[in-house]
Parts: C-alpha cells; sequence; structure tokens
C-alpha cells in the first residue's frame, strides 16, 4: 500500500530516503486523480522494497504541494537522494510511470 506523507513527515520519508520515491499529489475531488490511485496502489506492490511509492493530499498538506510548485493534479513528482528527478502531471498509464522509477533504480 503506497505510504500517506504529510507536510510533517515528507522530509524524513521522501528527502532522506535512500531509495527512490515516487509522489503522487492527489485531492480526494479530483477525478483524474481518483483514476490513477489504483495504478500508484499497483506499483507500491510492484516496487515493495525497491523504491517507496507515497500519496500526498494537497488539500490536507499545502505547504509541500507549494514548495515543489504544485498548481495541477494529479502530479507526480520521482526523487533521487532527496532531489526532483522527474515530473508527471495528468493521468498516464502506468508503463509510463513504471519506466520513470525504472530509470531510477
Amino acid at each position: 500500500m503506497a505510504i500517506e506523507v504529510t507536510d510533517s513527515n515528507f522530509e524524513e520519508i521522501v528527502l532522506k530516503s535512500q531509495k527512490p520515491v515516487l509522489v503522487d499529489f492527489w485531492a480526494e475531488w479530483c477525478g483524474p486523480c481518483r483514476m490513477i490511485g489504483p495504478l500508484v496502489e499497483e506499483l507500491s506492490k510492484d516496487y515493495d522494497g525497491r523504491a517507496l511509492i507515497t500519496k500526498m493530499d494537497v488539500d490536507s498538506n499545502p505547504g509541500i504541494a507549494a514548495r515543489f510548485g504544485i498548481r495541477n493534479i494529479p502530479t507526480i513528482l520521482f526523487f533521487k537522494n532527496g532531489d526532483v528527478a522527474d515530473k508527471q502531471v495528468g493521468a498516464v498509464p502506468k508503463t509510463i510511470l513504471s519506466s520513470k522509477i525504472d530509470a531510477l533504480l
């Protein structure tokens, strides 16, 4: 299951991770977010032990979303060694997300 990250635990979970991290910035009211949500859950199983798959509700955690300039959702940021390594805006097929994670492994 994808890990829920918040403004308060983002640095510890995402920025200090030794593994690549996918962060799905989403909101409950967002239709495309609900479309991509099940794919994010599948990725959490596919990459278990190799990468962290996380989700952040932008309505509950506006600080980190603002810090990274999230203006449209869903936005997925890919982190490696605490830095943004890649970005995907909008709903896309699972294969696109997998290829971006694979590039960071």
